[in-house]
């Protein structure tokens, strides 16, 4: 196909391209690489905001805070475009599914979009932009099938070293703040056959390291089919790659700490756990309906800790959810300077549609930000010394992509280690012997051993 260009606002419109602009999670990010697969493979070519005819924006629903950034973004290209005929916007992602009324949402802050699409529709999206094409304006898609997201074979560009697969989509949890499950959906728990085919097609491309992504890794289950066989069947292809595994609810550590220990000792998976646990206190977990308690989690990570030394460990805080009081916020901390998490997401709490926690009474916001401020604290200190134990560690590192000053490299260990190195004069996406000789909070400095 010939690309025809149209002179609009100062830049050259090509016909036929698109734009994909990607919010929140790693799932959201397979959605794109999915939408953007099927749109080249229809004669559709990616470009940059200015020159696109199509520009897809997927969005994100887990904060508030995102959702006001999204709003902002659609406010701003309704009045870039809002006169353009030539220019179509398509809304993906989670935001305009959480409840019904959020539809009318997106449409006020982007009377001109063109269409919203559903998290089933991405395979369609071909179809989807020749309506609108056809001047179609304020149009709703909604997939009747569900789709198996992990069966469509990502096409990378050259050079691109991470690819990722998603496994499943949905929950069957019942978290009082959560929204995404409503436009996520209940449980769908792809092929393992064709999630290790699309392993093995990626691979194939050169990519070094892939993520294994879902709303909840840990849940599973393909006819009798586990995580700990999946991840099994696809560190057996004969390639030289690391695995990363996205998030698993913590009472799966409770109920299953021997499949998780099996995973992690497999050569090729990251020693990186993501354990959302979301609150130190017992009081709050039963709030928010996480069904498990504070003591088997600590016994869990001490016992995956004595085995693995090394393991890196990431987990997510809510700070000021309903009926949090100042001691089960004391809770928490104690829970944080005990756990030493490498990394912690911290989120301030916000109230979202349709959820249980919408109706709870809510907390000060200047006390919620100052728990926030309290707690980030506490991880920064920890900081100061967690890494010692990784001085003059000698191993090798996934050499990824340049480094944050000249002459400098990123890589990662098998712990997932963020890894800097000088003076490197390799190839990316190679695997370097390195010794560490400097630590800087999360950071590891080393230079090739």
């Amino acid at each position: 196909m010939v690309e025809k260009s149209l002179f609009k606002n100062g830049f050259s419109l090509i016909e036929d391209s698109f734009y994909i602009e990607t919010y929140g999670c790693t799932s959201n990010k397979a959605d794109s690489l999915i939408m953007r697969e099927v749109l080249i493979k229809s004669h559709y070519h990616p470009t940059n905001l200015e020159s696109a005819q199509f520009i897809i924006i997927n969005t994100c629903a887990v904060k508030e805070q995102t959702e006001n950034k999204i709003k902002e973004r659609l406010k701003t290209l309704d009045m870039l475009y809002k006169n353009d005929p030539d220019r179509y916007v398509i809304i993906a992602g989670c935001l305009p599914h959480i409840t019904p009324v959020y539809r009318e949402v997106i449409k006020k802050a982007i009377p001109s979009f063109s269409a919203i699409i559903d998290l089933n529709s991405l395979d369609e999206l071909p179809s989807i932009v020749e309506q609108v094409k056809k001047k179609k304006k304020n149009t709703i898609f909604c997939s009747k099938k569900i789709l198996d997201k992990g069966s469509y074979l990502i096409t990378h560009p050259k050079g691109k070293m991470t690819g990722i697969i998603p496994i499943s989509e949905g929950c069957v949890g019942s978290c009082t703040y959560c929204c995404v499950k409503y436009a996520r959906g209940t449980l769908k728990c792809y092929d393992p056959e064709q999630i290790v085919d699309n392993a093995r097609y990626q691979l194939e491309q050169d990519i070094k390291q892939l993520y294994l992504t879902s709303q909840d890794c840990s849940i599973y289950d393909y006819y009798g089919i586990q995580l700990v066989d999946l991840v099994k069947k696809i560190v057996n292809i004969p390639k030289n790659f690391f695995l990363r595994i996205g998030m698993l609810n913590p009472r799966f550590l409770i109920k299953n700490l021997d499949q998780i220990s099996t995973i992690l000792s497999f050569d090729k998976v990251y020693q990186f756990l993501h354990l959302p646990v979301q609150s130190g206190s017992n009081a709050v977990l039963k709030i928010m309906q996480r069904p498990y308690i504070m003591s088997d989690i600590i016994e869990k990570i001490s016992n995956l800790r004595e085995k693995f030394p090394y393991l890196t460990i990431s987990t997510d805080i809510i700070c000021g959810f309903p009926g949090e009081s100042e001691y089960d916020f004391y809770k928490t901390i104690n829970f944080i300077k005990w756990l030493k998490p490498e990394i912690l997401n911290i989120s301030k709490f916000t109230p979202r549609p349709g959820t249980a926690a919408k109706k709870m009474k809510q907390l000060d916001n200047k006390l919620i930000k100052k728990r926030s401020n309290r707690l980030s604290k506490v991880y920064r200190n920890n900081l100061v010394d967690i890494n010692e134990k990784w001085m003059d560690w000698c191993g090798k590192v996934l050499i990824l992509h340049e480094g944050t000053i000249e002459n400098q490299v990123f890589g990662r260990n098998f712990a997932y280690k963020n890894v800097f190195i000088n003076n490197y004069k390799g190839e990316y996406g190679k695997f370097v012997d390195v010794k560490i000789t400097k630590i800087d909070g999360f950071n590891l400095f080393g230079k090739p051993a």
